[in-house]
């Protein structure tokens, strides 16, 4: 993907926001997640440290967090240039690794496939993914490298 400068914000405010999130244990590895006006759901350890299978877990919810702030980055850019967006849709793997004593996520690939309304904007499309890629807060919050392979495609209509 080529190099583009990040598009220059005007009227910025700087800003502070806090989210809180309460996690309660249920037994064994499990707990529930909730927030204030969210569904509450079941996240415990993923099988491979001894978790449950078909639940939500922390590496699931890490590498998904990744994922969705590159989406939302982009469909934000995407709808103030009026890109003419006709689908989004990704796939993420993290790769979680034994490095230096203890186990961390090293690489989050991230598989956008995008479909804008013509095929002269591909171009617009790639170069709005490249800043959404560099301007996404939680990509730039963790030590893992983030790759974005992305598809990006037109369809009519």
């Amino acid at each position: 993907m080529e190099q583009v400068a990040a598009q220059p914000q005007a009227h910025v405010r700087r800003k502070s926001f806090t989210y809180r999130v309460n996690i309660n244990w249920l037994e064994n590895r499990a707990g529930t997640v909730s927030s204030e006006g969210k569904p509450s759901f079941r996240v415990a350890s993923p099988p491979e440290f001894k978790g449950e299978t078909g639940v939500w877990s922390p590496e699931d919810l890490f590498v998904a967090a990744v994922n969705a702030c590159t989406m939302t980055t982009f469909i934000a850019f995407a709808t103030r240039l009026q890109l003419p967006l006709r689908s989004y849709e990704s796939s993420a793997e993290g790769l979680l690794e034994f490095v230096e004593g203890g186990y961390k996520f090293t690489k989050v690939i991230l598989r956008p496939v995008i479909e804008v309304g013509g095929e002269e904007f591909i171009s617009q499309a790639e170069k709005t993914l490249h800043n959404a890629h560099h301007n996404c807060l939680i990509a730039n919050s963790i030590q893992a490298d983030v790759v974005v392979e992305p598809i990006i495609r037109s369809r009519g209509g």
